[in-house]
């Protein structure tokens, strides 16, 4: 039987074990929660680098006794310059590219968000800024041992990025990608770090960071200005929320599909579901999600430009008339296609009550590629999720794209507070699904609801299949019974990365702390 981490000084989740220890030794200091978040942040942006990185968006909830969760939302703005007549002179007047300068359109939010995060701790009990990215400096200085996930994903995703400038002289060994196990040194990154140790956050977007990245990407066709960075502002922001009969639950307000994971969860509890692991189970989650990604594909974007504030969303009248759409028996047909992404979630608790649900991402693997040598960053292309044609989504200067990212907080009714996550761009809501219902829900042990069998439904890697997948490790005849009610039903191996790279971090009333980390990571549960 598997068991989740148990202790009561700290627990951290992350999908790379470089991370949760450097999570780990903040907590173990005694600091906060939030400290051991960012200098696992940094770690992993330098050792998980296929998955995140300083070039890319951060969304953080935080959980404080006492105190209502607040969110920090860390999503860059799309360039001044970018407008889909820009585009349109340069030749892409359909689509924005995925790769390249030219995906480079939206500033870097991470950095923005770990100071804003670290700005809710008092000074005079904050650990030194220098002290809590060393891990991330040492790493990028004296190098790591590449994981086989990212030699794996480097392999797979080599003929898109292989000519993006900067990419090969950071990450690839000779040309090719680096073997599972070898030594891979960034010390341009490593200087970078230093840096922002050593002169502060802020001169990410102010200082000669600032003033290298806007360079470099003018260079490579980014529409990207210095102004773009100087003007970058973190937001502070309330949580989406809406109650279920579990508890008070959480998530990030839009532009990410926050609302979407909230609304699966809502509309699952009004189907009255009583036993994990079946038909009702799976069938009714993946048709709760077609109900809340119609309404997403529709409407979200950013909050601005959005005709409803998503909070509405969650109003119970209209829960129980998209409840009321879901056949108990029947698949409703799913012609939908989603996006690619990916982002690493990380979650932690301190010994004082404070939880934290923390992702961070480039979306595609490894962004858009470009890497400014004299930095070390690679920049995202969440800007090509950006639609070039007219509705919420529609890129236009200062605006904030659609975002997959939903870091995950519950309040339960017995006193518990979770946080949860994962990694995989459109399964990220399916899985948080998962994980919750058979946590919260049906009350699994939490690695056990990490571990166990999920799904997604939607495409995979580089294919355009709608199908309905299902890790091979599901009974057959819940297969078949899925098959008959409709559901176009695709096999993936078993602890397939298509499922995602889930965590969880559980405070309990009584002190006890547990964490879970996914088998299908490269990452570690610590609670001690």
């Amino acid at each position: 039987m598997l068991h989740s981490a148990l202790g009561y000084k700290g627990a951290f989740s992350a999908p790379n074990r470089l991370a949760s220890l450097a999570g780990q030794e903040v907590l173990a200091r005694g600091s906060t929660a939030i400290e051991a978040m960012v200098a696992a942040a940094a770690t992993i942006a330098v050792v998980y680098p296929h998955m995140n990185g300083i070039g890319g968006d951060g969304f953080w909830i935080i959980h404080r006794p006492g105190q209502a969760p607040v969110g920090i939302s860390a999503c860059g703005q799309a360039a001044a310059l970018a407008t889909p007549d820009w585009y349109a002179a340069r030749g892409h007047a359909d689509a924005i590219p995925t790769r390249g300068g030219l995906a480079a359109l939206t500033v870097p939010g991470s950095v923005g968000g770990w100071r804003a995060a670290l700005a809710l701790v008092p000074e005079d009990r904050r650990m030194a800024l220098a002290d809590l990215l060393a891990p991330a400096i040492g790493y990028a200085r004296d190098g790591f041992a590449v994981t086989g996930n990212q030699s794996v994903c480097t392999s797979e995703k080599l003929a898109g990025l292989r000519d993006v400038p900067g990419f090969a002289d950071a990450f690839l060994t000779n040309g090719a990608p680096p073997a599972a196990g070898s030594l891979l040194r960034q010390p341009a990154l490593g200087e970078t770090l230093g840096a922002l140790a050593r002169d502060g956050l802020g001169t990410y977007y102010s200082g000669p960071i600032a003033k290298a990245h806007a360079a470099c990407l003018e260079a490579n066709g980014s529409p990207l200005r210095l102004d773009d960075f100087q003007n970058h502002a973190t937001r502070t922001v309330t949580p989406l929320t809406v109650r279920t009969s579990l508890g008070q639950l959480y998530n990030m307000t839009a532009p990410t599909q926050g609302v979407s994971s909230l609304m699966i969860l809502a509309l699952f509890d009004r189907l009255g579901v009583t036993e994990a692991e079946g038909f009702d189970h799976l069938h009714g989650l993946i048709e709760a999600t077609k109900q809340a990604f119609i309404l997403r594909n529709r409407d979200l974007g950013d909050p601005e430009s959005m005709a409803q504030d998503a909070q509405e969303w969650l109003a119970d009248d209209l829960l129980g008339r998209l409840a009321a759409r879901i056949d108990r028996k029947t698949a409703l047909a799913w012609p939908y296609t989603p996006v690619e992404g990916d982002t690493i979630w990380m979650g932690a608790a301190d010994k004082d009550g404070m939880v934290v649900s923390f992702i961070q991402s480039v979306f595609w693997e490894f962004g858009s590629g470009l890497t400014c040598p004299e930095t070390g960053v690679y920049f995202q292309n969440r800007g090509a999720g950006f639609s070039l044609a007219a509705g919420p989504n529609q890129l236009a200067p200062g605006r904030r794209p659609f975002h997959t990212l939903n870091p995950a907080l519950a309040h339960l009714n017995d006193g518990r507070v979770m946080a949860y996550g994962t990694m995989g761009g459109e399964g990220q809501p399916q899985t948080q699904s998962a994980v919750f219902t058979r946590y919260a829900q049906f009350g699994q042990d939490l690695q056990l609801a990490v571990t166990q069998p999920r799904w997604l439904l939607g495409r995979t890697w580089g294919d355009v299949s709608t199908s309905l997948k299902l890790e091979d490790r599901f009974d057959p005849a819940l297969v078949q019974r899925m098959k008959d009610a409709g559901h176009q039903v695709e096999m993936i191996p078993p602890y397939s990365d298509l499922a995602g790279h889930a965590g969880a971090v559980v405070r309990h009333a009584s002190g006890l702390m547990e964490s879970a980390s996914d088998p299908r990571s490269d990452g570690a549960a610590l609670s001690f």
